[in-house]
């Protein structure tokens, strides 16, 4: 029976992840990019700058710095350090190359996001911001565009139930300290009607979900804090290692460069045939690339929209910043690791196994100290990816039912439900479950980046124009 399904998931990824849906979110940052001129790369330093400086006298409910960072929370994930690893692993070394071009064009669309998202919130009677991409498709496209917006509102909770909140993540962080703790399975428990886990498994779900319902219950304040605390300081604790993994190989990176290039356009060249066609690599690049950046899904505007910030440009260069440092920095990273090291070719590795082959056999660290390092960084990516997408589920939820807010909480303690059995999915199931939701929130949102790519240019031209001196 679960054969059955999973074949089942993988026609529906399949279909859904096609080529239509790739060029639909790639073409879409490609003409932000040309109709932008380029803006990533000649706005990135002012964008880097305002990212840590917050606006002064601007309304919003948290800072634009909180903000970026509940969605960094919801971004820098399981698809770092698992994600990338598991892209290299099915579409060969040069998935790396494309997830990096799509990340690029993807920073153009970020930044339209945020944008729209602030220039379309609405500020409800208790002075709670709310946006995204169902207010800028119902107020920017118009009215008759609204179910569109709810098909986006609905298709953004069962992302955060179903895919990238809860089972991904949870499977991500079980499946880490499990590898760490308890590798051998030594320690099981048989719970009926379920299977045989190890006891570090159980102990770490329900440790988890105490930890995620502490802080959900105290609403997009409280997970703006944590995330403000947690997301930086993890980021760059894993940045400095896989830093310094990439400078103990140092000489192997000219080699590990050719590889993946080449791998981008020719992987028969590289794993004879083992990994299929470019086209799977340039799908699993990208696929994996959006599910670690979220740019073209709809999801990281939703935070932006709560930003203290009166200019719509200044919070979308913010936003954009978000995907510079989840990809091209920090994937980048975890895939030139993964390369550098050989991790990709071993064979009997899967998921979170690549990353932590690379790490032990890449730092000068005794392998038990890497392995820990690993851990503590999924697990604390992870939780914070929880924290961050249950507030874009709640978001669309809160859309869906009019503001009815009886049903937001009881979606809160059925999300923090998702998160205790997230452990017990399988995980070939678990990707691919969410890899579906991502695509199908991605669809409404792509639409209305194209319908209001008029609104982004005149809003960005106007600012500029107003703020020469910033040129």
């Amino acid at each position: 029976m679960w054969d059955s399904i999973n074949t089942l998931l993988k026609n529906i990824d399949d279909l859904v992840w096609g080529v239509p849906l790739m060029v639909l979110i790639l073409s879409g940052g490609i003409l932000l990019t040309f109709r932008l001129g380029f803006l990533q790369l000649r706005r990135l330093p002012l964008a880097l700058k305002w990212m840590v400086k917050n606006e002064e006298g601007a309304k919003g409910e948290i800072s634009s710095f909180a903000a970026l960072c509940t969605a960094l929370s919801a971004t820098i994930g399981t698809g770092n350090i698992v994600g990338v690893a598991t892209a290299v692993g099915a579409g060969g070394p040069g998935a790396l190359f494309w997830m990096i071009v799509a990340a690029f064009f993807g920073m153009a669309t970020k930044y339209s996001e945020g944008l729209l998202a602030v220039k379309y919130r609405v500020v409800d009677k208790e002075n709670h911001s709310l946006g995204g991409p169902f207010y800028y498709i119902e107020l920017g496209m118009g009215e008759k565009f609204k179910w569109l917006a709810k098909i986006f509102a609905f298709f953004g909770v069962c992302v955060g139930l179903f895919g990238i909140g809860t089972f991904s993540q949870v499977n991500g962080i079980s499946s880490a300290i499990q590898n760490f703790f308890d590798p051998e399975k030594s320690h099981t428990v048989s719970i009926p009607g379920i299977g045989t886990y190890s006891w570090t498994v159980v102990i770490a779900s329900l440790i988890l979900s105490f930890c995620v319902g502490a802080v959900l219950i105290g609403g997009i304040k409280r997970i703006a804090n944590v995330s403000q605390i947690i997301v930086p300081f993890m980021a760059i604790i894993y940045f400095v290692f896989a830093v310094t993994l990439v400078v103990c190989n140092i000489t192997k990176i000219p080699a590990a460069v050719v590889v993946i290039v080449k791998a981008a356009f020719n992987p028969q060249a590289v794993a004879g045939g083992i990994t299929g066609s470019m086209l799977v690599a340039m799908q699993k690049g990208v696929a994996r690339g959006i599910f670690s950046n979220e740019a073209g899904l709809g999801s990281a505007p939703i935070a932006a929209a709560a930003a203290q910030t009166h200019e719509p440009v200044r919070q979308g260069l913010v936003s954009m910043t978000g995907t510079f440092i989840d990809t091209i920095v920090i994937c980048t990273m975890t895939g030139l690791s993964i390369v550098l090291t050989g991790a990709w070719k071993v064979e009997g590795l899967e998921g979170v196994q690549v990353t932590t082959y690379a790490f032990k056999h890449g730092l000068p660290f005794p392998s038990g100290v890497s392995a820990f390092i690993l851990m503590m960084c999924l697990v604390f990516f992870a939780f914070t990816t929880i924290l961050g997408w249950d507030y874009y589920s709640e978001r669309c939820l809160e859309y869906l039912t009019g503001g009815n807010m009886k049903k937001v909480k009881v979606f809160r303690w059925i999300y923090i439900l998702a998160v205790f059995i997230g452990p017990y999915m399988t995980v070939s199931a678990v990707w691919v479950i969410a890899d579906i939701f991502n695509g199908l929130m991605a669809i409404p949102n792509m639409i209305a980046l194209f319908a209001l790519s008029g609104v982004v240019v005149k809003e960005t031209r106007d600012f500029f124009n107003a703020k020469k001196h910033l040129k």
